[in-house]
């Protein structure tokens, strides 16, 4: 069976074929088309009867602005990655090949957050601030490195979710679809090692907790991930896209059903991954 140091190699062999850059790569139109920005389907109250009473034109609008608060909650959630992630450098803990790639893996999310920054400054005036509560804890002995990378499958696995679909979607404006494009290439490998490389994190550690800290990590996993996904319900976003009663709209997209069986759905690849490795051991309620 394939290390994560070995697949480390071969990844890096990957980056190094697909390098690019992120200032020339895109061409920044002064406007975007009259084009949905995101797939409809993927909007957070589609399905719900406040997306049925607005009208394409202001479906499309809301469009425009959920796109740039997806790629903004995208964008803050990279932050801290490559923080943590550059923290780890030649960590005498990480085989050599590892901290190749993590170079590689660094340099890419930079990229990545050069371009959604780019598109949100540029279309939508800013980038939406994180707004996610702190879900600060004491750790036991690994608890914190398993958590580091759980939140980094988090952000990933439910952007590239978001980012497949985008991509394929012939609807969508072409600049969009690119950035979707381009970020699921980088990321499928991004996504290939925080899978192994968790797996085996998780193994290492967990063999010494007792199940009180289990469950407790579970606990916070699954709080975890359902603060995740309120972040896709901003207020502030309803607003800028002119709708009224932002808050009253947040509350819908969480409690209606449809966007409930959307979260479901959209989270069950990240959910199976976490149960097939038993990081957590039922399905949370999104």
């Amino acid at each position: 069976m394939e290390t994560s140091s070995q697949l480390a190699s071969r990844l890096t062999a990957a980056s190094r074929r697909k390098f690019w850059d992120v200032y020339n790569f895109f061409d920044w139109p002064e406007q975007l088309t009259d084009m949905w920005c995101m797939s409809p389907e993927l909007l957070s109250i589609y399905g719900t009867p406040a997306f049925e009473a607005l009208t394409e034109e202001q479906q499309k609008r809301l469009s425009l602005y959920e796109c740039g608060n997806f790629f903004s909650l995208v964008l803050q959630g990279e932050r801290p990655l490559v923080q943590g992630l550059v923290h780890r450098y030649y960590s005498k803990s990480y085989a050599k090949e590892i901290t190749e790639y993590l170079h590689h893996f660094v340099d890419e999310e930079n990229k990545h957050m050069v371009m959604f920054g780019e598109f949100c400054n540029r279309y939508v005036g800013k980038v939406y601030p994180e707004k996610k509560i702190s879900l600060s804890r004491e750790w036991a002995k690994g608890e914190e490195e398993v958590a580091f990378f759980c939140k980094v499958m988090v952000v990933e696995e439910l952007g590239d979710y978001y980012n497949v679909l985008i991509a394929r979607d012939d609807r969508v404006d072409p600049l969009a679809r690119a950035i979707n494009a381009q970020h699921h290439v980088d990321e499928a490998r991004h996504l290939a090692f925080g899978r192994k490389f968790l797996a085996e994190t998780f193994e290492k550690y967990s063999a010494e907790w007792t199940p009180e800290v289990l469950a407790g990590f579970q606990k916070w996993l699954g709080d975890y991930l359902r603060s995740s996904w309120g972040d896709y319900y901003n207020p502030t976003m309803y607003r800028d896209a002119g709708l009224e009663g932002g808050y009253e709209l947040r509350q819908l997209a969480m409690t209606h059903p449809a966007p409930a069986e959307h979260r479901r759905k959209a989270s069950a690849k990240l959910v199976d991954y976490f149960l097939g490795v038993g990081i957590l051991a039922a399905e949370p309620q999104l």
